[in-house]
């Protein structure tokens, strides 16, 4: 049997083809029993990691619908019942009342489908957030590969609860990872036109379309530079339009993101100050703690190493576009300037940089598909328990079996 001697951090940022094995893991082929764990370190495949989203999500599905009442979760479960109240503004064009807060990209995709399907708002909802989660475990194996795409898919609790309960994440995710894949296969408008979605959908994907602009304008490439300005610029004027009508205010979801009660009022601030802010003034159990903190050093440990590896500054100046985003997007992670939030929301706000995150830590992946499929076992049982509550947990099972 003929091994194929690869860079790890190269081997993630290439497209996936055959499974392929990590010689570094494999350390006598013919010892016992070696050609059985050949194949559980072979990288998996596309339909492999599909196979462990669906495993998750039947697994998080299940694990709720018989203690409690899923629909009324998704309903009560993060920002869901906000979204839908704005489709449905949408759908019927009638806009009184109504609170701006969150950014309308994914209302406006749900309001087209329940008008195009007769779906309910929570149904189209549902739909668009599971099919994205699909869609980016799907892209981020083109992207990344089997082990970072599989790893993406099981180890973030957040990135669950958004896919299968709910939440912008997965849209934004999926427009954000097509809009890198476009921009891999060199068609840029395209790529445009999916990052100027994503930022409508979550306003820090204006990195990427920035990114495109400047890698762009770099390549004095002004034949695709113009295409994609003109639809950012269309997008973002046909986003505003209606806010400026109804709301009198075209930035008026972007004006959301300012409190006084922030430092200085703004979103953004020193970094560190809010994350040690809200710990020292919010208590929180001890379990969160340890999650929120083992989320942010673990970030800021793959940061420390994407600065020293000379790997990593191989793959940026391949994928300058992916770097634009991601340099920013790290800043505000660490800056976000609201203490109530800031550490607690942490693991869900890095879920856009963890393909990142994992690509630099590629070495360390302990690249075993029998962990993979165990662990992602694991973490949705976790991922399904922390939605509805760990102390609530061990009740509701009594409930359900007596």
């Amino acid at each position: 049997m003929m091994l194929k001697r690869t860079t790890p951090l190269l081997d993630a940022a290439e497209n996936a083809t055959a499974d392929r094995v990590d010689h570094s893991h494999v350390p006598n082929l013919y010892a016992p029993g070696a050609a059985g764990r050949t194949r559980c370190r072979a990288e998996p495949s596309q339909w492999e990691i599909l196979a462990l989203w669906l495993l998750t999500c039947l697994i998080f599905v299940g694990g709720i619908a018989p203690l409690c009442n899923y629909f009324s979760l998704v309903d009560n479960s993060g920002d869901s019942s906000a979204y839908m109240a704005v489709a449905s503004a949408i759908r019927h064009w009638n806009f009184h009342g109504l609170q701006v807060k969150q950014f309308w990209g994914l209302p406006y995709a749900m309001a087209g489908l329940s008008l195009l399907t007769g779906a309910s708002d929570r149904t189209a909802l549902m739909v668009i957030c599971f099919a994205s989660s699909l869609a980016s475990v799907a892209i981020a194996y083109r992207l990344w590969g089997g082990w970072v795409s599989g790893f993406f898919a099981i180890l973030n609790f957040d990135w669950m609860q958004r896919s299968y309960l709910g939440g912008s994440e997965p849209l934004f995710v999926a427009l954000l990872f097509a809009s890198f894949l476009a921009i891999r296969k060199d068609r840029w408008w395209l790529a445009s036109l999916l990052a100027s979605l994503a930022t409508v959908v979550r306003p820090l994907g204006i990195f990427a379309l920035v990114g495109i602009g400047l890698a762009l304008l770099w390549k004095r490439d002004y034949r695709r530079l113009a295409p994609a300005v003109a639809t950012g610029l269309a997008i973002g004027i046909l986003y505003a339009i209606p806010l400026a009508r109804y709301f009198h205010d075209p930035l008026a979801t972007a004006h959301t993101y300012s409190n006084p009660q922030w430092q200085g009022g703004w979103l953004f601030g020193f970094p560190f100050y809010a994350i040690i802010k809200g710990t020292l003034t919010e208590p929180a159990p001890l379990t969160n703690l340890i999650l929120s903190f083992g989320w942010i050093f673990l970030v800021l440990f793959a940061v420390i190493v994407m600065i020293r590896s000379s790997e990593f500054r191989q793959y940026a100046r391949a994928h300058p576009v992916e770097i634009l985003f991601l340099i920013p997007y790290l800043w505000c992670l660490y800056t976000y300037n609201y203490p109530h939030w800031a550490r607690g929301t942490f693991a869900r706000f890095s879920i856009p940089v963890l393909p990142f995150v994992l690509i630099a830590l590629y070495r360390w992946i302990p690249k075993d598909r029998r962990l993979l499929w165990a662990l992602g076992t694991i973490t949705s049982v976790l991922a399904a328990a922390s939605a509805i509550g760990l102390a609530n947990v061990p009740a509701l099972i009594r409930r359900a079996i007596g």
